[in-house]
């Protein structure tokens, strides 16, 4: 057996197959030489990280010689008894699926945090893991089936590898693909896709047992959604309640880092498209807001940032690989660069009173690891702030 990819996914993969007895040849996603094909000879199956795209070589010599192609949730959710409640959707999914493990009392696993395959001799049998879902983890499931699947929301993002928004938005509905009747899909209220599951819909405006401590109307919806799926797994109304009170949300999403001199220092680096930042501009309409936008590029439209910019919106600073296309998009932005450069600019410009948001629209690979990385720079420049 193969595993390509040997960052989080892969390593946890490789190492729940060893455990077992199986022989694994582990590869990195670049091998970088012209012998790799040698590695397919006598594999009947890849398990894929991720990150590792369906177009690289190997992949494509794989499936031309018909060996099996696996993501690393299809193999986990294979070995692990457990039954999974999934959760999917372009923004949000993360602070939903950890919203639910808050409600529960269940484990996480997934696209943020733990590897699904981490889990693996870990946790009860009958124990409902809770597993948030990329698009990416979705491309190569095949009997992958949650007893109960959420999706939060289908918009463009990811086109730089999907190549189009269809081939993203039908990788994320086949979280629904192999769920029965016996299943539940919590599904966005309207949405245009048939599912054989039990269907409960959602909306932001949803009666809910106790307000979400979370700011902005996306995180209501969220609430709805993880209200909706905590019910169907099996919470009292009790329960849901205090999880929306007291779950104080993520690290990287609208997290509140710091307050200097009365401005606030606002960490959303997990918006990595312009949906998420959208969002975040929602939440923040009704203060005066210092934004900080750019990053690598994954093929979006930026002409929707323009658009949704109030004149709450104070000064616009773009950095990374898409500054210049992002000032083309919106006028009178401030060039600075990088980030080290935006936030001491935003910050000597900044009033008592107002907000400096990082909330970037892109991704983070031209200049981070990822966007957990960025997220930790902008919280150790401000806090750089204070000395």
């Amino acid at each position: 057996m193969l595993v390509l990819g040997l960052a989080r996914s892969g390593l946890a993969a490789a190492g729940a197959l060893e455990r077992r007895g199986v022989e694994v040849v582990r590869a990195d996603r670049e091998l970088g030489n012209d012998d790799e094909l040698a590695l397919l000879d006598g594999v009947g199956l890849l398990v894929k990280s991720p990150g590792v795209p369906g177009s690289a070589s190997l992949v494509a010599a794989a499936r031309e010689r018909g060996v099996q192609v696996w993501s690393e949730i299809e193999l986990a959710a294979r070995l692990l008894p457990n039954p999974i409640l999934g959760v999917t959707g372009t923004n949000g999914k993360t602070t939903t699926a950890q919203w639910l493990g808050f409600m529960l009392g269940a484990p996480v696993a997934g696209n943020v945090g733990r590897a699904l395959s981490e889990l693996d001799g870990e946790v009860e049998p009958e124990q409902l893991v809770v597993v948030e879902l990329s698009s990416f983890q979705l491309e190569d499931v095949h009997e992958f089936r949650p007893r109960i699947a959420v999706l939060l929301n289908l918009e463009p993002d990811h086109l730089d590898r999907h190549g189009s928004f269809e081939a993203y938005r039908n990788a994320k509905l086949r979280i629904f693909e192999n769920q029965t009747e016996a299943d539940t899909a919590i599904v966005p209220r309207g949405l245009d896709h048939q599912v054989r599951a039990r269907r409960i819909e959602f909306a932001a405006d949803d009666a809910l047992p106790a307000e979400p401590a979370l700011r902005g109307m996306h995180n209501r919806e969220n609430a709805a959604a993880a209200a909706a799926a905590a019910r169907a797994a099996g919470a009292t109304d009790d329960q849901i309640a205090r999880g929306l009170r007291e779950f104080k949300g993520v690290a990287h999403r609208l997290e509140l880092v710091a307050e200097h001199d009365g401005v606030g220092y606002v960490n959303d680096s997990k918006a990595t498209n312009v949906a998420a930042t959208l969002r975040a501009l929602a939440a923040y309409a009704d203060e005066p807001i210092r934004l900080i936008l750019g990053g690598s590029r994954k093929g979006e439209d930026f002409a929707p940032l323009a658009t949704a910019l109030g004149p709450n919106v104070r000064a616009v600073y773009v950095i990374g690989e898409t500054a210049d296309e992002l000032a083309r998009a919106i006028p009178d932005t401030i060039q600075a660069g990088d980030l080290a450069t935006a936030v001491e600019r935003a910050a000597t410009a900044a009033q008592p009173g107002e907000v400096v948001l990082l909330s970037p629209a892109c991704a983070s690979y031209d200049q981070f690891r990822d966007f957990e990385e960025r997220g930790e720079e902008f919280k150790r420049l401000v806090a750089n702030l204070a000395m």
